[in-house]
């Protein structure tokens, strides 16, 4: 059965890491399912009935807004023009890493008062993002840096590594530098979690949510509505009563 989905996975548009993560995960799930078969069995009761259950989940991690503060400041102080842009581009367009190291030269669409960036998603999927007006600064600034260097040429792709020029070489987190103690890391999943959050929290149409982030159903886009634990610890504060 793995050998047959591990078969399919090599035929679909995936890439090659998702799907070494699928049959990583997939067999997992098999291991994990043959041993509760052999308890059921030795219990007398036979192969286990397994079904899927839907599961209650937190919200994914995001920033908080003292956090963003922060990481924005962060970013504004960091020297180079491309690493604010690598930094701010899953923080303001909700990008996904793989999305943000194929970003090339062609894809940052810019006038003075607006911008669309177009990024390829999942199974080659393309969305064109509104820029917004702090991202578009940012970017025009590495534009502007790329063509006025000592080597005064676009790097074809945002993030990539200056030693083999593959997108494949992109920094797996977004680092906006501090300015005393060198790159502070920040997940770039965390980044776009952000971006999800703060649009779904605050009332931006799940569609339009959906749409930005490149999701292929509206379900994967309702967790960043769901509460988290200080929304929780916020409810509580209700309750409180002068007395």
């Amino acid at each position: 059965m793995l050998d047959d989905y591990t078969a399919a996975l090599g035929s679909s548009p995936l890439s090659e890491q998702t799907q070494r993560t699928y049959a990583s995960k997939v067999r997992q799930f098999l291991a994990w399912l043959a041993a509760v078969d052999d308890l059921y069995v030795r219990r007398g009761m036979g192969p286990a009935s397994v079904a899927r259950a839907e599961l209650s989940s937190g919200a994914p991690r995001a920033l908080s807004q003292r956090a963003a503060v922060r990481f924005l400041r962060a970013v504004e102080a960091c020297p180079s023009a491309r690493d604010r842009a690598i930094a701010l581009v899953p923080f303001y367009a909700g990008a996904r890493i793989a999305e943000l190291a194929g970003l090339d030269v062609d894809d940052v669409r810019l006038s003075p008062r607006k911008g669309i960036l177009r990024i390829y998603g999942k199974a080659e999927a393309v969305r064109e993002i509104p820029i917004h007006s702090q991202l578009r600064r940012a970017l025009s600034d590495w534009l502007h840096e790329a063509r006025t260097g000592p080597q005064p040429r676009p790097p074809p792709c945002l993030s990539t590594s200056a030693a083999n020029g593959s997108p494949s070489a992109a920094p797996t987190t977004s680092s906006p530098p501090s300015p005393n103690s060198g790159p502070r890391q920040h997940a770039a999943h965390v980044l776009r979690h952000t971006f999800a959050t703060r649009l779904a929290q605050g009332g931006a149409n799940l569609v339009t949510v959906a749409e930005l982030l490149g999701h292929a159903h509206l379900e994967t886009t309702r967790v960043y509505t769901r509460p988290t634990r200080q929304d929780a610890l916020n409810a509580l504060k209700l309750l409180d009563v002068d007395h």
